[in-house]
């Protein structure tokens, strides 16, 4: 288990549980959990989508930036990452004293969990269901992200519960 001033930060792509999961981590640890999404959508008041569209990805990903350097100096937290989030070298080396962990699945549950969560919303996701293909948009765009996210333990989240999955997290810490 983690020690005191410690951090367990989960990454990956949308739709692998990385708020599911995180939510479950934080209760069991008696932390305060932080979705970055969820946070930057509150204090922008507007959604991620709403972000990209009104004022362009490069907005957004400063606003990461940040977050990342505020969220370096808090300790006993689990946070949960946008997915392209821990991919910015910048944000990766201000969480570098953390626990991360990328979860990871399939394609296809990618695009049925995005799906019966509600979560087309998303940008890129709404890129890949414009197209007549969805889940090889899915697909390609692991493939582009497959080197940063191979830089940390993956912990495979398909066909396992929440709890499966946290109990496993914690026991690599």
């Amino acid at each position: 288990m983690a020690t005191d001033g410690a951090k367990i930060v989960l990454t990956g792509f949308m739709g692998t549980g990385k708020s599911t999961v995180g939510r479950l981590l934080a209760a069991r640890r008696g932390w305060p959990f932080v979705d970055t999404d969820a946070l930057i959508e509150k204090r922008r008041g507007k959604s991620v989508a709403a972000i990209f569209q009104d004022e362009g990805e490069a907005v957004f990903r400063a606003m990461e930036k940040a977050l990342a350097r505020e969220l370096a100096g808090q300790h006993d937290i689990v946070v949960a990452t946008g997915g392209k989030f821990m991919l910015a070298a910048e944000n990766a080396k201000a969480l570098s004293g953390s626990y991360v962990f990328c979860l990871t699945t399939s394609p296809a549950e990618i695009l049925a969990r995005v799906m019966a969560d509600g979560q087309a919303r998303r940008p890129l996701l709404a890129k890949a269901l414009a197209g007549e293909a969805p889940e090889e948009t899915i697909r390609a765009l692991l493939a582009e992200r497959q080197v940063g996210y191979g830089r940390f333990p993956a912990i495979d989240t398909s066909g396992k519960t929440p709890d499966e999955i946290a109990d496993e997290i914690l026991a690599a810490i």
